[in-house]
């Protein structure tokens, strides 16, 4: 299989199911941004690979994975075709906001706005925060014209609150206090 199609030479390239569109439709947006969120996470585990311990390895490899699945189906407009697409893990919602309860109970608590930055890992993770926020906005304004993506929704909103306890988690570890919001 060639990597190049020369379909894009014209701005168009192909969703999961063949149909061809604009490289300015909103579900190329929606899955880029998921695809540039998946890359910084890649960034950060390089930038912790000596550092992170076996399961936040495994845990950010899952995140990973299901990110694949989320751009699955946002690249996707069959609903029949869906169907037979990688889900995301009914359990991976849940998955998340245990590991954030589980950061929450070791960090101060936060009774401010806090900048990004601190530990280059916690800077890393920021980027991916506000990359995920993004996908996750126009993901919603995918889900409002097509309510198949509300778990792929779902998913990017718990996803962002996760990025921001780690990045404030790996902060605390490196023995970094959180940058507060100076008004």
């Amino acid at each position: 299989m060639k990597i190049y199609t020369r379909t894009g030479d014209k701005g168009q390239t192909r969703l999961i199911g063949g149909c061809l569109v604009s490289k300015s439709d909103l579900r190329i947006e929606s899955y880029g941004s998921v695809d540039e969120l998946n890359s910084h996470l890649g960034v950060f585990l390089s930038i912790m690979a000596d550092q992170l311990p076996p399961e936040w390895q495994l845990a950010f490899t899952m995140i990973q994975n299901e990110l694949f699945n989320v751009g699955s189906l946002l690249a996707c407009e069959d609903p029949k075709l869906i169907q037979t697409l990688p889900a995301i893990p009914a359990d991976a919602v849940q998955r998340l906001e245990s590991q954030i309860d589980q950061m929450t109970s070791a960090l101060p608590k936060l009774q401010n706005f806090i900048l990004p930055g601190g530990h280059p890992g916690a800077a890393q993770l920021h980027v991916a925060r506000t990359v995920c926020r993004r996908a996750e906005r126009n993901t919603v304004k995918l889900f409002e014209k097509h309510p198949e993506a509300e778990s792929a929704l779902i998913y990017l909103n718990r996803l962002s609150d996760f990025l921001f306890t780690a990045a404030r988690f790996v902060n605390q570890q490196n023995h970094r206090a959180d940058l507060l919001w100076k008004k």
